[in-house]
């Protein structure tokens, strides 16, 4: 047997009301919030937070590989999936491999774990899909995107979903795109997508999969699709004899939007959360054409420990104040410029030091016990020197001991910078920026933990960094 050994996901903090999007452009709104990245997140780091919650309790050096998926790279050049897995400190002999230019790049990279894993050439296989994609303003496709990330393991051992059946279909179609100096996403006429695209391409995947398995519609537990509008799919389903009022997995389109390329893990996640043994998971993925997997639950999905996913993702949450805000945080409204970053970014020493900065280790002297970061080869407690083990801090938790509320050091749309030193349990002490806060609620004692960020642009890379926020499962 083989199949998802693990899950988790990532859901940005912020929400912002559809509401305020159409008062903005006096239009009509398509009701309910999607999410929206930090103005320090990309799909990157949502991605290591999605893998982070997927991997918390397994060992990490028993990964293989790590492949990523996104259709919104912060590299044009440069493999996000070997970032990511040094910023999750997996192994260095593991494969990794970026999957992207599609929709279906998720499912893609799916696809690709479980041949890897059924052929033998790796025995656990990490999957990632994040997006942060962006419409022309004013139009549908802003208020329905929205972003996020999903992750998955897939192996022998421990299955929590086997893969009963897999299918998937080309279609060549131009219907939702970007060229290569497009900020936007772009979109044909809607007759067209519909009828050539997607409710074509899914009436015929759908089925396809049913005819390959054996399977009937009224066997399927939940059917997990992802439209491009709360009723598209209607339709499909109750023409290929489903049920929509029990069969159908929630979109998240009312609560989250669609996040492109990890949408469809993101609506496995969700049907993971509240599956049961014997239970039947039909997931399907659009775009240039459509993939299909049939899931059979297993045992092992009560005993799995719980992660965030995305019902904890769901719940902890924090309006965006306006829509101007979110074209800042999105790069596409300009604010007035403050003071520039007096740092000079350096591609070797980045590469020099990036057990600290990319790993988040720090060390802890074998002579005297004490814990510090970023690694020091000489202790300052005793002075010994070149005698530590190295210690991963970014899975772990601390509470703040003092900080700083500074108004100057944030951006124009977000001024107000909470300068944080927090103490882990060890001892090892931090001197971090805090995110993802409301800095009136900073205090004393506040747990928090590390999250994986953009902190700046230099000598033309992006340099990420670690932060700390308050910690999100409500333990504060």
């Amino acid at each position: 047997m083989f199949g998802i050994t693990s899950f988790g996901a990532y859901i940005p903090l912020y929400r912002l009301s559809r509401d305020l999007m159409a008062r903005a452009w006096g239009r009509g709104s398509l009701k309910g919030e999607r999410s929206v990245a930090n103005s320090d997140e990309d799909s990157l780091t949502m991605a290591v937070e999605a893998a982070t919650d997927c991997i918390r309790e397994l060992d990490r050096d028993g990964i293989d590989g790590l492949y990523l998926a996104t259709t919104t790279a912060p590299y044009r050049e440069k493999m996000s999936a070997g970032l990511a897995a040094t910023a999750l400190d997996l192994r260095r002999d593991i494969l990794t491999a970026d999957f992207t230019n599609s929709l279906r790049a998720g499912t893609g990279a799916l696809r690709a774990a479980m041949d890897a894993v059924q052929a033998g050439s790796a025995s656990h296989v990490l999957v990632a899909a994040s997006d942060c994609r962006l419409a022309h303003p004013r139009s549908d496709q802003e208020q329905w995107f929205g972003d996020g990330a999903a992750a998955l393991t897939l192996g022998r051992e421990k299955v929590v979903a086997s893969v009963e059946a897999t299918l998937s279909i080309n279609n060549e179609i131009t219907d939702v795109w970007r060229n290569d100096g497009d900020r936007f996403v772009r979109m044909g006429e809607g007759r067209f997508i519909l009828t050539h695209g997607f409710t074509a391409v899914m009436e015929e995947i759908i089925a396809g999969i049913l005819k390959r398995s054996g399977r009937k519609p009224s066997q399927i537990t939940k059917l997990l699709v992802s439209p491009p509008d709360e009723r598209s799919h209607l339709q499909v389903v109750k023409k290929l004899g489903f049920n929509p009022e029990t069969q159908i997995q929630d979109t998240l389109l009312s609560s989250v939007g669609h996040c492109g390329a990890a949408h469809p893990l993101m609506l496995l996640v969700s049907a993971l959360e509240g599956a049961r043994p014997g239970d039947i998971l039909l997931l399907t993925s659009y775009g240039d054409g459509a993939d299909a997997f049939l899931l059979e639950v297993q045992e092992e999905v009560g005993s799995l420990p719980t992660g965030r996913g995305i019902r904890k993702h769901l719940a902890n949450r924090m309006a965006l104040s306006s829509y101007e805000k979110f074209l800042s945080f999105k790069g596409v409204l300009e604010t007035a410029p403050g003071e520039p970053f007096r740092l000079f970014p350096s591609a070797s020493a980045y590469w020099r030091d990036q057990r600290s900065i990319l790993r988040c280790h720090g060390s802890r002297c074998r002579q005297c016990g004490k814990a510090i970061f970023p690694v020091q080869r000489i202790c300052f407690h005793c002075r010994s020197k070149d005698d530590y083990d190295e210690v991963r801090y970014s899975d772990q938790v601390g509470r703040v001991f003092s900080f700083t509320r500074d108004q100057l050091a944030g951006r124009s749309d977000d001024p107000v910078v909470v300068q944080t030193v927090f103490d882990m349990n060890d001892g090892a002490r931090f001197y971090l920026m805090m995110t993802d806060c409301d800095p009136a609620e900073a205090r004393v004692g506040l747990p928090v933990e590390l999250t994986f960020r953009r902190i700046h642009e230099g000598a033309d890379f992006h340099n990420y960094f670690w932060k700390c926020r308050p910690l999100r499962d409500g333990g504060s």
